[in-house]
């Protein structure tokens, strides 16, 4: 694909694609809020009248539909879920409230305000600061906080060529839109024409949708998938390939964590074994061979702990090798 390409126009392509090859008999399209617009659906409607789709919307369509859905009565689906049901012009909407999730979001928004809140504070100490430079720090500010945290401080800055000062630069949180934010936590809408299925079905059917996201977060993260600067196939490819096999350790050894319930998520056990580092020692002998040695770190405390939990066992140190340098080559 072409660089800065817009999720929502590959949409109509994959699924002539994939129609193409499989058929249309029986398939529920299952799509994130941010690839199918309304165009979209009308134009999968008029091709094919018999089609299922289940996708996420913005939230800013819960905000429409939140007076109609207060009338509404929870329905649980599973112990710690419920939804509501809404079914306007032959859809429904499905509004789904899950405690786990409200914790997660929570939290996440909480540790992203209080670092963005902090940031604040200390350019409103900092003396000498111009308004170009505050702007500056500003957009960084908002940039590492996220939108979801930044866009609940209302921020007063100076007019242009005024001087940066306590009274024209202040800061305040826009409690309005924190509270409707902490209600909206753990929500989330969904859209479908299944009107006629168990609102059960529908939730489990999404969330599978979230499990195959989540398995993309380590593949752009922590194994560093993209970006791609290959331009041969076969490259991108055997990038992508590589990628894959690294998932499929970064999994292995999440089930193997589980097992153990050592309380760490696979990313933390990563970055505490990667303490235990590789290293070439290199001794010049007296007849001009060299002794390499390749040896690692001795484990600490806590690496014997945390390997001993997972029923893992370093493999012995490697042999050294005596080898020859280079030899001289003399020209004349």
């Amino acid at each position: 694909m072409r660089g800065n390409t817009s999720d929502k126009t590959t949409l109509a392509g994959m699924l002539g694609k994939i129609t193409g090859q499989y058929g249309k008999e029986r398939r529920t399209w299952v799509m994130d809020r941010g690839i199918p617009t309304e165009e979209t659906l009308d134009q999968m409607r008029q091709a094919d009248p018999t089609v299922r789709y289940l996708v996420g919307t913005p939230k800013g369509r819960l905000t429409k539909l939140e007076k109609d859905l207060a009338t509404k009565d929870w329905q649980a689906v599973k112990d710690d879920v419920h939804v509501k049901l809404l079914n306007p012009d032959g859809e429904l909407y499905v509004l789904a409230r899950s405690l786990p999730l409200r914790c997660k979001e929570s939290a996440m928004r909480r540790k992203k305000l209080k670092a963005y809140w902090a940031r604040l504070k200390e350019l409103q100490k900092r003396d000498k600061l111009t308004r170009d430079e505050l702007l500056l720090a500003l957009g960084a500010a908002k940039e590492k906080a996220g939108r979801n945290a930044h866009r609940l401080v209302i921020l007063h800055l100076p007019a242009p060529r005024e001087q940066v000062t306590s009274e024209t630069f202040h800061i305040e949180l826009d409690r309005n839109k924190l509270k409707a934010t902490r209600r909206h936590e753990g929500q989330y809408l969904l859209r479908s024409n299944l009107t006629g299925e168990d609102p059960a079905e529908l939730w489990r059917n999404y969330i599978n949708l979230v499990r195959i996201e989540e398995s993309f977060r380590p593949l752009k993260g922590d194994l560093g998938l993209r970006p791609v600067f290959h331009q041969l196939d076969r490259r991108i490819e055997a990038h992508v390939f590589i990628s894959f096999l690294a998932y499929c350790l970064h999994v292995t050894l999440e089930q193997y964590n589980k097992k153990a319930a050592t309380g760490l998520s696979s990313r933390s056990v990563l970055e505490r074994l990667s303490e235990i580092q590789m290293l070439d020692v290199t001794i010049p002998a007296t007849d001009g061979r060299e002794l390499r040695m390749k040896r690692y770190t001795k484990p600490e405390k806590i690496h014997h702990l945390l390997l001993d939990q997972l029923g893992f066992t370093l493999p012995a140190q490697p042999p050294p090798e005596i080898r020859n340098p280079k030899p001289v080559v003399e020209t004349f």
